[in-house]
């Protein structure tokens, strides 16, 4: 453990990624200072109060929200390093996307920059996506293009989804921020840039992540849909923000974390590889594109990802595995350990067959 570090903050630390960076930070033995909307959320709460009993400095928790520029000075006075994985996403269509998604990311992200500067924070790391490098669904023009941290979304392009909109905006803001500082206020910066985070649930809320693997466990689609996404395991993606507070050759880099890529009917045959006669039926038929975009106009979740039906991309992730010095987790193993984890805290309902695994 770094002298250096005296205390580590983590911004949202209820979310489902900041969660997993929590508990590795106490495991490392980092104290550690979590920011929740509301301490009285038990909840959200009790779980992260739980994530690490041996560690060797308790968690500390204070309430902070995205929405009060005001609150995070407090936050992160007394704190050297912060992870700032805080950012709405949303679970179906917005009404109002730059109200609720958009402006709250930008403004939220430089609220807590602004506190950082202030408090002489030495490094952040920021939780940003793959969304602002490929636009979460790569180029359809370019398809042998690789994407990498070079690459960025065109927050203008039309008919941009307001998430990966969202994602951009807010990264583009952070480098920006940093950039305009003094040398005396400045701090060193880093971004981690996951794409579909899977793998085991620690918190208590719920979270988008979750979405694919319910929906197939309990059947509540009839068929899948011919969706490509690039996967990544949370415990990977945590691990990288622990890593990129402390890698020298981190700071002034964005960092691409994924184990590669995966179609929809390959998450569902892991699934039912495994939870098959568990008593769950997985849906293994994929559907034709044109029913996905008819059943769009009744189904808001359906309608988000008819963009990307049958698209495909590639993306290096070399800076992971040689800077930050992870070797990704097998995808497979990503979604069956996340379905355990969700049926063990009730989100995926529990069959009659259904055997917990060994500790």
């Amino acid at each position: 453990m770094s002298a250096e570090i005296t205390k580590v903050l983590v911004t949202g630390a209820s979310g489902y990624i900041a969660a997993h960076v929590v508990q590795q930070l106490l495991k490392a033995g980092y104290s550690v200072r979590g920011t929740v909307r509301s301490l009285k959320n038990e909840q959200k709460v009790k779980p992260l109060q739980e994530l690490c009993p041996d560690a060797a400095h308790p968690l500390e928790l204070v309430e902070a929200d995205l929405n009060d520029p005001d609150c995070w000075d407090k936050a992160v006075e007394g704190c050297s390093h912060v992870m700032h994985t805080a950012s709405p996403f949303p679970a179906s269509k917005p009404k109002d996307p730059e109200k609720e998604i958009i402006r709250p990311a930008v403004d939220g992200a430089l609220s807590v920059l602004a506190a950082c500067a202030k408090n002489h924070v030495k490094r952040v790391v920021l939780t940003s996506s793959i969304a602002a490098v490929s636009g979460g669904i790569g180029d359809p023009s370019r398809p042998n293009h690789v994407f990498s941290e070079v690459d960025w979304t065109n927050p203008d392009e039309e008919n941009i989804d307001t998430y990966v909109k969202s994602k951009t905006l807010a990264e583009r803001a952070a480098w920006d921020f940093v950039e305009k500082l003094s040398d005396e206020d400045r701090f060193e910066l880093a971004t981690i840039n996951p794409g579909y985070v899977v793998g085991p649930v620690l918190s208590g809320g719920d979270a988008t992540s979750m979405e694919i693997p319910r929906r197939l466990m309990q059947r509540e689609m009839p068929m899948i849909v011919k969706l490509f996404m690039v996967v990544c395991d949370v415990r990977d993606v945590a691990q990288a923000h622990v890593n990129a507070m402390t890698v020298p050759e981190a700071a002034g880099n964005r960092h691409l974390v994924t184990s590669g890529g995966m179609w929809m009917k390959e998450m569902a045959q892991a699934l039912d590889e495994e939870f098959r006669d568990q008593g769950y039926s997985i849906p293994l038929t994929e559907a034709p594109n044109f029913l996905v975009s008819v059943f769009g106009v009744f189904d808001g979740s359906l309608k988000m990802i008819r963009p990307m039906l049958g698209i495909t991309q590639k993306v290096d992730n070399a800076r992971l595995r040689n800077i930050l010095g992870i070797e990704p987790i097998d995808m497979k193993k990503s979604f069956v350990d996340m379905a355990y984890s969700m049926i063990e805290r009730g989100f995926i309902k529990k069959s009659k067959k259904y055997r917990p695994r060994e500790p």
